[in-house]
């Protein structure tokens, strides 16, 4: 029995290695070894100042090696890493240290004067951590050992604590077990083919599962290497693309990598796998990929509360418009959100999941806890799929994004695929909004393609003849651009929010 298995398994296995773990922007190397002791120091700094196990580090810095290294520092003094969103303001931080009841609170030296009172208040200590990896956190832990006592911790021991995005009410805290993030990296790793000898071009934030747990997990336990860049910049990602084996990305990495003529067949032609998640891929950019380059994209599907619970094969067919199959160890099945009962195959209903992958609850929200952790283990996922007769599963959208207009239920995915097939139309989002007659209608809201005029009128024409009078947008708008959060996420509540009067 390992005494700390996240750490073990992930870190520990590479102590004192001069193999590369991150590749530098700048040129530079990092090895793991080095790294592990850069994490050392940071646990003896956190433990010095009096955090014990069970104790939440609350963390908004920039992409760093440093800002992995406290992840590192965390798993091994038994701590609960809290990363935090970059793009949020000072009063959203608040709510978070102030829940998670944090003892220490990282931020950059610029929100220094704006989260100095929060911290107080919260009685929260507050130490700096810039992006170029200098603040007064990492000048005290230069004092401190390279080496650290592991902390004896159990896999059903909370690693960490992220907080969805919630778009509605109040974030959630998810608590994250160290045998939840061991269990899907394992997986993964496995079913993903990752070794030693893969380079991953990590272009994510680390604040999120996606560039967090999934990309640097499973680095971690196949003792690969990083291009660690602080985010996407589309010169960097063509420049480095020629030294990678893989790359996992959001949509929007592979629009704009599809968008510049030098992202060629031949500059990707040693890569091994691409991967997109954390938004739905358009049928569209898959198969545009696949003409440019030869690969077909691996989406899969996960969240904050479960980490990866599908994923399209590595061998065998990848099929757009499809998160794949449910894990090895993930159960998933389709039910009745009124009920509870399982679905026939292809019918459409909300995603439940089980498996070693889901967490442990909601931080100190038992009724939320209840009302989505079902007594037998499967977690109500919020999302709206369906499973064809080969397997495959599709996510159709969020319970909450399901339009009740009349009584009849109405899946904007559907609507949404229409409309992204019209002339000069580049992507779509539907919503419903309040009608006075039919409690909501439906509005379509239209991304035009560069330079294109869409003719609305003829749009609603061409689309009539395929769909049901009920489902028919009752109004079409144009926007320079969908509302998306970090991840790429289309931001239907702030759709919702700014077409709410549109029949009034």
């Amino acid at each position: 029995m390992m005494a700390n298995p996240l750490y073990d398994t992930l870190f520990g296995q590479h102590h004192q290695s001069a193999s590369v773990f991150l590749q530098l922007p700048d040129g530079d190397m990092l090895s793991y070894g080095a790294f592990l002791e850069m994490a050392a120091q940071y646990a003896g700094l956190l433990s010095d100042i009096g955090l014990t196990p069970g104790d939440r580090v609350a963390v908004q810095v920039g992409k760093s090696p440093q800002a992995l290294a406290l992840y590192a520092a965390c798993v091994q003094a038994g701590l609960v890493f809290l990363p935090l969103n970059t793009a949020y303001t000072a009063d959203e931080v608040a709510y978070f240290v102030e829940n998670s009841g944090a003892g220490i609170m990282l931020c950059d030296e610029r929100a220094k004067s704006s989260l100095s009172p929060i911290a107080a208040r919260c009685g929260a200590r507050l130490d700096t951590l810039n992006a170029d990896g200098t603040g007064s956190f990492v000048q005290q832990a230069a004092a401190f050992p390279t080496m650290f006592d592991t902390v004896p911790r159990a896999e059903t021991d909370i690693a960490a604590l992220l907080y969805t995005s919630g778009t509605t009410g109040r974030s959630k805290g998810a608590m994250l077990s160290q045998g939840n993030l061991l269990s899907n990296a394992a997986t993964l790793q496995r079913e993903w083919r990752f070794t030693s000898k893969d380079v991953l071009l990590h272009a994510l934030p680390i604040f999120h599962t996606h560039g967090l747990f999934v990309a640097t997990n499973i680095t971690l336990l196949a003792g690969g290497q990083m291009i660690f860049l602080p985010k996407f910049d589309l010169d960097q990602m063509i420049g480095d693309i020629p030294r990678a084996t893989a790359m996992m990305g959001v949509p929007t990495f592979y629009t704009r990598l599809l968008s510049d003529t030098r992202f060629s067949k031949d500059l990707t032609a040693h890569m091994r796998l691409f991967v997109s998640g954390s938004a739905p891929l358009l049928a569209e950019t898959h198969l545009r990929f696949e003409e440019r380059t030869g690969h077909r994209i691996l989406e899969r599907y996960g969240m904050t509360e479960t980490n990866m619970n599908t994923s399209n094969p590595y061998d065998g067919e990848r099929r757009a418009g499809t998160v794949g199959f449910p894990l090895p160890d993930v159960e998933l099945k389709i039910t009745d959100s009124q009920t509870g009962a399982t679905l026939p195959q292809g019918e459409i209903g909300q995603i439940e999941v089980r498996g070693p992958n889901v967490f442990q609850g909601y931080w100190q929200m038992p009724e939320k806890t209840a009302e989505e952790l079902r007594e037998d283990g499967f977690f109500i996922t919020g999302d709206l799929g369906q499973i064809d007769a080969d397997g495959y599963v599709s996510i159709v959208g969020r319970n909450k994004d399901l339009i009740i207009s009349g009584g009849y239920n109405i899946y904007p995915k559907e609507i949404e695929l229409l409309l992204d097939e019209q002339d000069g139309v580049l992507e779509s989002a539907v919503i419903g909004v309040p009608h006075a007659d039919f409690g909501e209608s439906v509005v379509g809201v239209l991304v035009p393609k560069s330079d294109q005029k869409l003719d609305l009128e003829a749009i609603k024409t061409r689309i009539s003849g395929s769909l049901a009078r009920f489902k028919q947008p009752q109004k079409l708008v144009v926007l320079p651009e969908l509302p998306r959060n970090t991840m790429g996420k289309v931001q239907k509540n702030a759709l919702r929010a700014q077409f709410a009067s549109a029949f009034h």
